[in-house]
């Protein structure tokens, strides 16, 4: 039994202190209880002076505490929590438009509550644990609005709320990369321009913190913001600019989310209820499981690597390249969706935005990119629960990365757009070879808009690039053998800056052995003649395979043409 008083207690100088019974105590409280760590009281207990807790005959030194007894312990039936909101339902924030908006959050236990929005008026009960939840009714484009919580302490009141189309933008660095750049790496194209004429109203931005966990979160310590210049210097390049362009194009205000990590793996994206069940995801472990083998010398290799570059320094050199390290935490398999993406499944959404694919080039991890790829974005559908949401993605760009399989990478992320409501902006025509960071992330945005405008909001408007559909095996004077490579969405196919019919590169050849060798290639309508001598009878044909492709095709809509490869699946 704990008991909770006034002490009339003569000796209480020592930590604890034998007494002989509760009723020297002039009692507050005595409730059956196992008592927690007197610490962890301690620190939820800040000003008032408590003379001393009594549990079964002993007193603990008294310490102060902060608010009125009555409200100290929460195992008291009657203790009241003020009705609270998660901070991403904030001031300034968007609310899915045309379909129910679900609003939950936090209250006493049992507490019945209400809740005011426009012309609605929706009741609730917080559950035992004091958790709530409830659906307004659709509305359509429009505000601001406020909405009011009443029932469980003060009035609840979100003020200046927009209703439009809320878009969820993750990834990595490039989806990461603010309007202001990466200081030192990486400079967007026409920065000062772009930040300078940020302020628009039909915007809402919300920035996410890096955070992994080992379980779920409910929370983020993030809200909504007005789009303003300082804003959106720090905000998602991309995300940026496919916003202002489906605002202006759509009339309706837009809310993004910026939940992005630099250098991330897409297993750390991805739950643990998909991870953990499906066999063909094991080597994300695998891969998990090598990249901890590489910490345990961490220590001692960075202690080597700034010897040297002191040594460096010293001598008046250039500083030597090293691997570079990533966060650990940021690399735990479904750390990042727990942290950053977890918080937000109940939250009614338009769609998703993805550029991420980089750090999963290397030699262990691209082989089931496809798999994984696939994985994720069934994943955050289900955990959402609202269908099949439109889910846009950026494949990566041109870049010169020796000793890693971009090519590979490019091609799972093609073969991802068998998923329905899926498309892909291709970025390989804006790539910067010795940059993963390119700094024309205008044209990155206008890409994904334009299959929003399409798939998401019903216009006619071309978005797609060219994209392989078949080879077929033909037949020529000589008894060899040419491949010619078909596209769907190649009306106007040409090669960039050249003429009608042009002879163009980045295309390979292989026969059954998958050794693929340099080809001639010549576009012919929309389909493309692939032949090599030193392959006299090709079985496969494969475009843009290499890091850096300098020569691309391109559509009558200006959209370039995706890496791929005709074999059923890469070879290694």
């Amino acid at each position: 039994m704990l008991y909770v008083g006034l002490a009339s207690i003569p000796n209480l100088r020592e930590p604890e202190t034998r007494v002989a019974s509760p009723q020297q105590l002039f009692p507050l409280y005595a409730i059956p209880l196992t008592l927690p760590p007197v610490d962890s009281i301690r620190a939820k207990i800040p000003a008032l002076h408590l003379s001393c807790f009594v549990f079964e005959g002993y007193a603990v030194k008294a310490f102060r505490i902060a608010v009125l007894l009555s409200c100290l312990l929460p195992i008291s039936t009657t203790a009241r929590a003020d009705v609270r909101l998660p901070h991403l339902l904030s001031d300034h924030a968007v609310l899915q438009r045309d379909r129910p908006i679900h609003i939950w959050g936090w209250a006493t236990p049992g507490t019945h509550l209400t809740t005011h929005f426009h012309a609605q008026t929706v009741p609730a009960q917080a559950d035992p644990f004091g958790a709530w939840s409830l659906w307004l009714a659709p509305e359509a484009a429009g505000g601001p609005y406020t909405l009011t919580i009443s029932g469980d302490g003060p009035d609840l009141t979100l003020s200046d709320l927009l209703i439009g189309d809320v878009w969820f933008a993750s990834g990595q660095s490039n989806m990461e990369m603010p309007m202001r750049g990466f200081p030192g790496n990486a400079v967007l194209k026409d920065a000062d321009k772009e930040i300078a004429a940020a302020n628009n109203p039909k915007l809402r931005l919300l920035v996410v913190d890096k955070k992994s966990s080992d379980y779920p979160l409910n929370d983020v310590p993030n809200s909504w913001t007005l789009c303003t210049p300082e804003t959106a210097a720090n905000f998602s390049a991309v995300a940026y600019f496919y916003g202002r362009e489906i605002a202006a194009h759509e009339n309706v205000p837009v809310g993004l989310i910026d939940s992005t990590w630099g250098g991330t793996p897409a297993d750390s994206w991805i739950s643990l209820d998909t991870l953990g069940t499906h066999p063909d995801l094991l080597p994300a472990f695998a891969s998990r499981a090598h990249f901890a083998d590489e910490l345990s010398n961490l220590d001692a290799q960075i202690a080597a690597e700034k010897q040297a570059d002191d040594a460096a320094r010293a001598a008046g050199e250039p500083l030597p390249r090293h691997p570079w390290h990533p966060s650990e935490a940021s690399w735990l398999p479904a750390g990042l969706y727990n942290g950053m993406i977890a918080p937000f499944t109940p939250m009614s959404i338009r769609g998703f935005l993805w550029y991420q694919g980089e750090t999963n080039s290397a030699h262990d991890r691209a082989p089931y990119f496809t798999t994984l790829f696939s994985a994720l974005i069934r994943d955050w559908r289900m955990q959402f629960a609202q269908g099949n949401l439109p889910f846009f993605f950026v494949q990566i760009s041109s870049y010169n990365s020796p000793g890693e399989d971009w090519g590979k990478v490019r091609d799972a992320q093609r073969r991802t757009l068998q998923l329905t409501n899926t498309a892909m902006a291709v970025t390989l025509d804006i790539g910067s070879p010795d940059n993963v960071h390119p700094p024309d992330k205008q044209t990155v945005g206008h890409r994904l808009a334009l299959a929003a405008r399409h798939m998401a909001y019903g216009e006619d408007v071309a978005y797609a690039p060219p994209l392989f559909r078949q080879a077929d095996a033909q037949l020529q004077p000589d008894g060899s053998t040419a491949l010619r490579a078909w596209f769907d969405h190649a009306q106007g196919l040409a090669a960039h800056g050249q003429s009608p019919n042009p002879i163009v590169d980045a295309f390979e050849i292989a026969g059954e052995d998958h050794h693929f060798v340099p080809a001639q290639a010549r576009i012919d309508g929309e389909t493309v003649v692939v032949s090599a001598s030193a392959v006299p009878h090709p079985v496969y044909v494969r475009y843009g395979w290499m890091g850096v492709v300098t020569n691309n095709l391109f559509n009558a809509a200006g959209l370039p043409a995706s890496t791929f490869t005709s074999e059923p699946w890469p070879a290694d």
